[in-house]
């Protein structure tokens, strides 16, 4: 069913209320009450979202209600935007060089045009009227305050299982169960996590462990708990009382009763403890019922087996790496569908209907429980037509019971807090089996304001990455490849699946055969390899925030005259368009009237090689966040983009020789710069010293670059540079000044690959960073022949890689000294390698005191 976000909606707007500063209101003056009032209206509302989201799925009415009140809620969104756009663009006018007259400049931070003063007040008079229209019938819903906006459900679980009915589950038993076998080394509570996607199987697992003879004869006391959601000490105290005495009730007891009472059982008894299906994430929770299970006599050689979809609950619980449990493979699965697809050995006189259900199986990737639920959809159906109608349909569109597929995934989404719930039905709006990459999420998250403001002060950018870490722990997304500063992963079909099913009328994909699409979809991705026709069905829509137009390279035969239609669409219906996403396309240039979109905060034109310059009107998206012109066909990047004083990420390809200078008071926001195949770049000019705010600085492919101004040490904020494939470039860059000596700096990495001309490293930069700077990576250097002596001055360092570097002999002197170093990688340098081997290496000794150490001739 498909979620309106209504609680998400509600409190990212009345945020932006509070933060309107006093300038912005002034702007407006004469719509403060109404603005007040739709404030009050607001919080009257959201109070008792969260009980109308839990009854919702039993109430038809107040299910449509919350649909009416989105899209109220989305319109008050887009007119506080409108402020927040106004105000830029009054500030871009007094910062404008042009406007030199002190009279001029005076007036415009004052006045208003009457023009903008009418239409806002227009505009919130009829949200503010819109809102009363549904006062009588939200007021007769009986709706409650919570402060909790998780969905709580009881599940059950027994303990037995008939070891015939579970497929390919042998090995993971043997893996538990030789983990039990192992003897305690400490007086850690010994607990075994198995973690892993809802459906996958974690408590069939436990099931088969916990019912093995060789467990019963090693733990004769066992003990099967499902946990659930509700962790309550006392809850949990009387099962397992009552699982170990069945002749015990418990039920008027006090907690310090129940704990004498649980002492009294299980002293000097060995047990095995199954805590089945935790969600637990508060540490003290767990610590107190742990602390009172070793109380007992004798725990030492018991053992706790815990489930989970949660790696935080395993990292809580246990002092061990978690088991986490995999896919079953294919053959397993396909044996698993045809014992609930057909009654025993029916399955041989249908091989055409084997052959459809092989199709089927494979979209279940993996899940048993998936596999278990499309068997079940076709038991006793023999109509092939049926068969091919299962494998036709997207899984979330197909009829679900309590205990399918994605109602139990569902309890996974249930379970998040609303702006992750958000986030995750964001991610549907990428095909199945794409790769996503982290950095592009959060910017296109931030560009829709979907991450909270942090109370921690939290840098945006922060706060996306820490939600795509939630989701990664909770198994709801899986990561793919670590690249330091950013990562990719992948989701689940099955977890796809669920994203599709609460985003219906948020996230749309569409294509040339797509007929309709809801007026008030929000997020499109288009993707066909012609895409015609595809104007024509978004011709009625105007609420689209995102567009993403699928990669024009993986699509070789659209045409620029049906981009330049689908840019003039975006530019002429989406007027809060908040994303674009045009990859790879045949333009030429970009339509000027694309300055209209004043709330576009996130623009991708990579790949757009064809485009040479930017509009005349560029300098009017003043909201714009996020630039993407890597490989683009720039001839050089216009004065108009450094009046940009919103922009956060910036990425720049040109042909030119030199970036033009940067000025003061421009780019002052700007967190990440990227300079990509500017192949004819030859300097960087001291400007860089004005972006005070920088923290990520790449260079990539510049191939005439030699390098690197001493303006960067006034760059205090400055948390990762990364040099990829310079072959010019040198950094040799050492203190020479007095005030260069007690530098404070925040280098936390530097990365340097491919540059050939590398002999030394950038002290300035580096012993400025000494007490923060923690990974260094240094690969495919060929001439770089000493690392400096300095070296062990960086007393922050945490990992250290050196690859491919053939003319390196020595670590430096002192080595031994970075104590905080955790992990080194010597690959593909014969004469470290050599020295610095682990028994027989001569300098080994060196850095024998390193945790981590991998030393490879090859890869």
């Amino acid at each position: 069913m498909a979620e309106t976000f209504l609680f998400n909606i509600a409190d990212r707007v009345l945020a932006k209320i509070g933060n309107l500063s006093v300038d912005e209101v002034r702007l407006a003056f004469n719509v403060k009450t109404d603005l007040k009032k739709l404030e009050d209206t607001m919080i009257s509302i959201k109070a008792v979202l969260l009980d109308a989201e839990r009854q919702q799925q039993q109430n038809e009415k107040l299910r449509l209600c919350m649909w009416k009140l989105r899209d109220i809620f989305y319109d008050a969104e887009n007119v506080i935007d409108d402020f927040k756009c106004e105000a830029l663009r009054k500030q871009d006018a007094i910062n404008h060089p042009d406007i030199n007259n002190l009279k001029v400049r005076v007036l415009g931070s004052c006045c208003l045009p009457l023009s903008f003063s009418l239409k806002m007040s227009h505009k919130i008079k009829d949200i503010n009227g819109r809102l009363g229209e549904l006062a009588t019938e939200w007021n007769s819903f009986v709706l409650r305050q919570y402060s909790d906006n998780r969905h709580v459900f009881r599940r059950e679980t027994i303990s037995f299982v008939h070891s015939s009915d579970v497929i390919g589950r042998d090995e993971d038993k043997e893996n538990i169960i030789s983990m039990l076998m192992k003897p305690s080394e400490d007086q850690n509570v010994p607990v075994i996590p198995i973690v892993g996607l809802g459906g996958l199987g974690k408590t069939t697992l436990a099931q088969l462990v916990f019912n093995d003879d060789r467990v019963t004869r090693l733990f004769p006391l066992k003990i099967w708990i499902c946990v659930s959601e509700e962790f309550d000490l006392s809850r949990l105290l009387k099962l397992i009382i009552e699982s170990v005495n069945a002749e015990v009730r418990c039920d008027d007891l006090t907690l310090e009763a129940l704990q004498a009472r649980l002492r009294s059982l299980l002293n000097y008894k060995k047990f095995l403890l199954v805590l089945d299906d935790v969600w637990n994430e508060n540490k003290a929770k767990w610590v107190e019922l742990r602390n009172l299970l070793r109380s007992t006599d004798g725990f030492s050689p018991s053992k706790i087996i815990v489930t989970t979809r949660s790696l935080n609950v395993a990292l809580i619980m246990s002092s061990i790496p978690p088991y986490m449990l995999k896919g079953l493979p294919l053959e397993d699965c396909l044996t698993l569908f045809t014992k609930w697809a057909f009654n025993d050995g029916d399955g041989r006189h249908y091989p055409n209907l084997i052959r459809i259900g092989e199709e089927i199986v494979k979209k279940c990737k993996g899940v048993p429980l998936a596999v278990r639920t499309l068997g079940s959809l076709l038991f006793q159906k023999t109509d092939e037509s049926e068969w091919i109608y299962i494998r036709e349909s997207e899984i979330w569109r197909l009829e679900q019971h309590e205990n399918d597929i994605l109602p139990v995934l569902k309890l996974s989404y249930n379970h998040l807090p609303s702006h992750l719930q958000r986030c995750l039905a964001f991610l549907s709006l990428y095909k199945k089996d794409e790769i996503y990459y982290s950095e592009k999420v959060i910017r296109l998250c931030m560009a829709n304001g979907l991450l909270e403001h942090s109370k921690q002060n939290q840098e945006r950018e922060d706060v996306g990455k820490r939600y795509l870490n939630e989701l990664l722990s909770r198994c709801l997304i899986q990561m793919e490849q670590d690249y330091w500063l950013f990562f990719t992963f992948k989701m689940h079909d099955l977890v796809h699946d669920l994203a599709l099913d609460v985003s219906q009328k948020e996230c749309k994909t569409v294509n040339s055969e797509t007929e309709m699409v809801d007026e008030n979809v929000r997020h499109l991705l288009l993707c066909d390899e012609k895409l015609v026709g595809v104007p024509h069905v978004l011709e009625e829509m105007k609420n689209v925030r995102t567009v993403i137009i699928q990669d024009a390279s993986k699509r070789p035969k659209r045409s620029e005259i049906v981009d330049k239609s689908l840019i003039n669409l975006c530019v002429s219906n989406f007027k809060y368009l908040r994303a674009l996403e045009l990859r790879n396309s045949p333009l030429m240039a970009l339509p000027n009237s694309i300055g209209t979109l004043k709330h576009l905060r996130d623009l991708d034109l990579v790949g757009c090689s064809s485009i040479r310059e930017l509009p005349r009107s560029f300098d009017k998206l003043r909201s714009l966040q996020s630039l993407n012109l890597g490989n683009t066909g720039l001839k050089q990047l216009p004065d108009s983009v450094q009046r940009l004083i919103e922009l956060r990420h910036l990425v720049i390809t040109i042909e030119a020789t030199h970036l033009k200078e940067i000025r003061a008071g421009f780019w002052t926001s700007l967190k990440y710069l990227e300079l990509r195949c500017c192949m004819e770049l030859e300097c960087l000019r001291e400007g860089m010293q004005y972006l005070k705010s920088l923290r990520t600085l790449v260079v990539s492919s510049c191939v005439k670059l030699v390098s690197l101004p001493r303006s960067l040490k006034f760059l205090a904020n400055l948390e990762d540079l990364i040099i990829v494939m310079c072959h010019l470039i040198n950094l040799k860059m050492e203190p020479e000044e007095e005030e260069d000596k007690d530098l404070q700096l925040s280098l936390k990495t530097l990365s340097l690959f491919g540059l050939d001309a590398l002999r030394d490293l950038p002290r300035l930069l580096l012993q400025g960073s000494s007490s923060t700077l923690q990974q260094l990576r240094i690969v495919f250097c060929p001439k770089l022949s000493v690392l400096p002596a300095w070296l062990p001055n960086l007393t922050s360092l945490q990992k250290l890689e050196i690859v491919n570097c053939r003319n390196l002999s020595a670590l430096p002197e002192g080595i031994d000294r970075l104590t905080n170093l955790r992990e080194l990688t010597i690959q593909r340098c014969p004469e470290l390698s050599k020295r610095y081997r682990e028994n027989g290496g001569e300098d080994w000794h060196k850095i024998a005191h390193i945790q981590k150490v991998v030393i490879k001739d090859e890869d």
